[in-house]
């Protein structure tokens, strides 16, 4: 048989393949002819083929039909072919072939072999794909070589020995005693590597962790080997842009910060090579950058001195005028995590922030967006207002929804005064009513309607922008139902606050008129126009044009303008001895829950509310007739109502899996509520029905004691209780979720269901990630009514995934503290 053609041939010619079917051809003939070599058991050019056959497998055609003869090759003598035989081990091969089995014993002969090249070939190939069998077979011979004096075969054992604890974690102690005197190598491909097992080590074990604090004391190892990179001179071999092992020092900091996370003495040995770094970097190349950002992680996460938290927080500063762009939206990132922690030192670069809202790069104009709003306080709510007001008008569209929500947050917040709290609003709908939230219109009319010496003026106010422009919608909507409430203010004109305008009633019924049959109006404006038309009855002396109004839309084709209007007709009618006190004013409305969940996080030294980022989490909108069902099986929206004090019923098939989750809880008791009649939740029966009040929850501590519902595999669920105001029947249970085990619990999702008796909604949980070894908790709000004061029973159902394996559990809790329910 003639000799198989080189390597560089084959690529010669596959390159001038003009088409890919020319391309295939050529690699099929030559998978062809290697298949035939292979029959043939020939030894000679096997080595030259399999190295053909891996450059067809990184063109992306199959090979598998190579991997029994790289076992071969790894057999083999000879270390060329050895080379090529584990090279095409780590390509062809994985654990999910029993194939790799084969090659245990070849690997721990050569882990053994005389020369050190072979046993780096055998290092790296198990370090690579080695499955947990083979490292359990093998560990023994990698610990050997950890030890070794050869730096070239302790680097490679370490990198192999990191592989091992990731398959066979329970390995981990093999590998302690050989840690010792790793750090005390001069080479520094051997720390690196030893780093590198070391905080592998640490992640894995809660006991490694403590073990390597208080009895190894790497710390002041590390501190030293850091102390000696900083103050080095210029040492060739290990130079990038002229810092000294930049790779190196990264791993140790990241190592640090491990260390020192909730360790006071740890934490304390490490202040002030942390301080040296941040001071003695050079800033200049994009090297020294990298080295500070891991400075300043490891300062935020360990806990270090206030003057050192504050260096961290300037070197981001720095970074926000760097002219790099991914520099600044690290920076942004870094500054917006620890704003909370450190509010005082982050407002020193308040300017500098501002100014990225000007960047023409999206990702850093969306972060800074979002470190200003965290930025906004009582002191400067006026200029950040001004400067948001004027990014508002500015930015892309993508913007203005999150823009728009976070002003009318920050504005009810921290409102010097109503009239600044209701012009910022009105230029908000003015600029990008259209992206608003649906919750901002009846919110902005809670506002004026309980601003009583603002109604003039705002009623006022409002006339004029719906004479300028009545394309953005929900300002139409405010402005209608405000020239309802207070149209006799506006033409009797008794604005103080400004120039008063003189308006008759006529042209204000124009305005309201024209509305009705604008094509940029809504359906659901039309019915702000024509209610508004209609209390105008009673505060105009036109009520005969208004009787014609309304009479024509008692035939319109929008059948909820029709309805509106059959029943104005009725109260024109019928009723008109009792329309005057109908349509009087609105009285001043309860203020409601802030808009979505809050917690309490500790700035300053001072218990503030804030608002939780519930934008990713997932949420299902669910039709009214659900709304208020059993239970929210789903968990809450944040802009579904509170607690309803009227309960629709739906049929008894429907919710198949809701009945499997309530099991044997019983489901007859008590007296069934009164069927009500399905509406959609975008459109009330009347629409003042809109802006009634919701039940107001108070953070009320009741001396209810906490209970443990679950405690199963690791996962803790723990409730405890708060009473609301002012309703007593409502129990606010807050779950907490913690995790024991060694890994994360992710996908993690609560649910839970009452008897017929009880109500039961669910608020959006503060993440979907239950933290591993007690590192954090999950929260989540539960608000169960219960009316007829019963015994509290609730089962509850979780889901989550820990190590890549889905797990389903139900529990019933029936032990509830008495007065979580009398």
């Amino acid at each position: 048989m003639p000799a198989p053609i080189r390597l560089r041939e084959l690529i010669r010619t596959i390159r001038t393949a003009r088409t890919q079917a020319e391309e295939r051809e050529m690699i099929q003939k030559e998978c062809a002819a290697i298949r035939s070599s292979f029959r043939e058991e020939d030894n000679t050019y096997r080595c030259r083929n399999v190295a053909k056959l891996l450059y067809m497998h990184m063109l992306g055609y199959p090979a598998h039909f190579g991997q029994l003869e790289c076992l071969k090759l790894i057999a083999s003598q000879k270390f060329t072919d050895k080379r090529i035989g584990y090279l095409g081990a780590m390509l062809l091969l994985d654990e999910r072939q029993d194939v790799h089995l084969l090659m245990t014993n070849c690997i721990k002969n050569d882990l053994n072999h005389s020369t050190q090249y072979v046993q780096g070939l055998a290092l790296c190939t198990l370090g690579c794909m080695g499955s947990s069998e083979m490292c359990r077979d093998l560990a023994g011979e990698v610990e050997k070589l950890l030890k070794t004096s050869n730096s070239y075969l302790r680097k490679k054992a370490a990198l192999c020995a990191v592989h091992v604890i990731r398959k066979v974690p329970e390995l981990m102690e093999m590998f302690l005693p050989a840690t010792k005197n790793l750090l005390s190598e001069k080479n520094h491909g051997v720390l690196h590597t030893s780093v590198v097992l070391l905080t592998e080590m640490c992640e894995r074990s809660p006991d490694m962790l403590s073990h390597f604090r208080k009895v190894h004391k790497l710390v002041p190892q590390l501190v030293r080997i850091l102390k000696n990179l900083i103050m080095s001179g210029y040492s060739p071999e290990h130079d990038v842009s002229g810092i000294s092992d930049p790779f190196l020092q990264v791993r140790i900091l990241r190592l640090l910060r491990i260390l020192g996370k909730g360790d006071d003495d740890s934490s304390e040995a490490m202040n002030d090579i942390l301080a040296q770094v941040a001071t003695n970097t050079e800033t200049s190349k994009n090297v020294g950058n990298a080295i500070l950002y891991e400075t300043v992680l490891t300062i935020m996460d360990i806990k270090s001195e206030s003057g050192l938290r504050v260096l961290a927080i300037n070197i981001l500063g720095r970074f926000l005028l760097n002219n790099d762009k991914n520099i600044r939206y690290v920076a942004l990132t870094s500054l917006l995590k620890t704003v909370q922690t450190d509010h005082n030192a982050v407002q020193r670069h308040r300017s500098t922030i501002v100014d990225c809202l000007k960047d023409l790069d999206v990702s850093i104009k969306r972060r800074a967006m979002e470190l200003s709003f965290a930025l906004v306080n009582g002191n400067n709510i006026r200029g950040m207002m001004k400067e948001l007001l004027y990014f508002l008008d500015s930015c892309d569209p993508d913007f203005k929804a999150d823009c728009a929500s976070g002003i009318f947050l920050a504005a009810e917040k921290y409102a010097p005064s109503k009239r600044w709290h209701i012009d910022t609003i009105m230029r908000v709908l003015t600029t990008a009513g259209s992206y608003v939230r649906d919750d901002s219109v009846p919110n902005l009319i809670q506002l004026i309607t309980n601003s009583v010496e603002m109604h003039a003026y705002t009623v006022q106010r409002l006339y004029k922008a719906l004479l300028d422009d009545i394309s953005q919608q929900p300002l139409v909507q405010v402005a209608s139902w405000c020239i309802g409430e207070y149209g006799d203010l506006l033409v009797s004109g008794q604005c103080e606050e400004e120039e008063p305008i003189q308006v008759s009633e006529d042209e204000v019924l124009d305005v309201l008129e024209g509305l009705l049959v604008s094509n940029l109006s809504t359906p659901v404006t039309r019915g702000y126009s024509l209610t508004a038309i209609m209390k105008l009855s009673t505060r105009f002396s036109s009520v005969n044009r208004i009787k014609k109004v309304v009479s024509i839309y008692g035939s319109s084709i929008d059948v909820e303008l029709q309805q509106r209007a059959v029943e104005y007709n009725a109260l024109f009618k019928k009723y008109d001895h009792m329309r005057p006190a109908l349509l009087e004013r609105m009285p001043i409305m309860e203020k409601t829950a802030s808009n979505g969940p809050t917690e309490i996080v500790q700035t300053n030294g001072e218990t503030e509310s804030t608002i939780l980022d519930t934008k990713h989490l997932p949420s299902i909108t669910q039709p009214a007739s659900q709304a208020n069902d059993l239970l929210d099986l789903l968990g809450g929206n944040d802009v579904v109502p509170v607690i309803q004090t009227t309960v629709p019923t739906k049929p008894a098939s429907a919710g198949g899996e809701l009945l499997d989750l309530l099991g044997d809880l019983s489901l007859t008791g008590g007296p069934t509520p009164t069927p009500a009649p399905s509406v959609p939740m975008s459109q009330p029966p009347f629409l003042l029905d809109g802006l009634s009040s919701q039940p107001l929850f108070n953070d009320i501590a009741a001396g209810i004691p906490p209970m443990t519902a679950y405690n199963k595999n690791g996962l803790k669920i723990e409730f405890t209780f708060e009473r609301a105001n002012p309703n007593p029947n409502i129990a606010v249970i807050t779950i907490h979720a913690t995790n024991s085990t060694e890994a994360d619990m992710t996908d993690f999702v609560f649910q839970a269901a009452v008897p017929k008796t009880f109500q039961l909604q669910l608020l959006s949980p503060s993440s979907n990630v239950v933290p591993a070894v007690n590192q954090g908790s999950v929260t989540q709000v539960i608000r169960v009514l219960n009316p007829q004061k019963q015994q509290l029973r609730m089962r509850i159902k979780l889901t989550y995934t820990h190590k890549g394996s889905p797990v389903q559990d139900l529990a019933e809790v029936n032990n509830f503290p008495p007065q979580s329910w009398q």
